[in-house]
């Protein structure tokens, strides 16, 4: 697995052009890899996934994850501020096991399955209350391998934020809306391959879209 940290020019045309349409991002992003059969799943068989974070600074920093290595010479001229920067995440995935605990970051889509006004049809909605996107995070955890512990003010250790809107187009008639979440905090390993797993492929939808990529650090504080 490899980490690829864009220093990402916000005055790049390229930049400015994506940032509107999450769509034309995801191929930019995935100009950094060999093209597939068209049997493939192009993103899912480099298991790329990225995610843009803006630092205090103001910087703009775009973080992409695969299990391919990345060669972004193809990328626009002007985008970048600086070479990327590409390291192994073999370090990181060595140091999964059980019980133990992480600071981590993830960018999400928490959705639920709703009925649509007087239809048998349903749709994925959005959940907008921290309450909710946390018992969301919850249930993920769960599945992954992970769960979220006690903070020292008695609540879950990680703090739900709302992030930009994503918009674009697939196709003429296909509009892309997401409303993403930032999950920020601690979490503690509770099974090491459904954890490995969650790393490597993500956690929620919109995985070609700036969601679903998990990212951790040493922990802040003592369990």
């Amino acid at each position: 697995m490899f980490l690829t940290k864009l220093i990402v020019n916000p005055k790049s045309a390229a930049f400015r052009r994506d940032v509107t349409d999450v769509h034309d991002m995801h191929r930019t992003v995935m100009s950094g890899y060999p093209e597939m059969p068209p049997t493939g799943t192009f993103r899912s068989e480099h298991g790329v996934l990225w995610r843009i974070d803006t630092l205090p600074n103001g910087q703009i920093v775009q973080y992409v994850q695969s299990r391919t290595e990345p060669d972004w010479s193809a990328l626009p001229a002007d985008l970048l501020l600086r070479a990327a920067e590409v390291r192994s995440l073999q370090p990181v995935l060595d140091a999964v096991a059980p019980g133990r605990r992480f600071a981590f970051r993830l960018m999400a889509n928490p959705t639920r399955c709703a009925h649509i006004k007087d239809s048998a049809d349903r749709k994925r909605v959005p959940l907008r209350q921290p309450a909710q996107q946390l018992e969301w995070l919850i249930g993920k955890g769960e599945q992954h391998g992970f769960v979220i512990p006690v903070s020292r003010q008695g609540g879950p250790d990680v703090a739900p934020s709302p992030a930009p809107r994503l918009i674009g187009k697939r196709r003429e008639s296909s509009k892309i809306t997401i409303d993403p979440v930032r999950f920020d905090g601690h979490l503690v390993v509770t099974d090491a391959d459904l954890f490995t797993t969650a790393l490597t492929t993500g956690i929620g939808r919109a995985k070609s879209y700036g969601c679903g990529l998990l990212s951790l650090a040493p922990a802040r504080i003592k369990a």
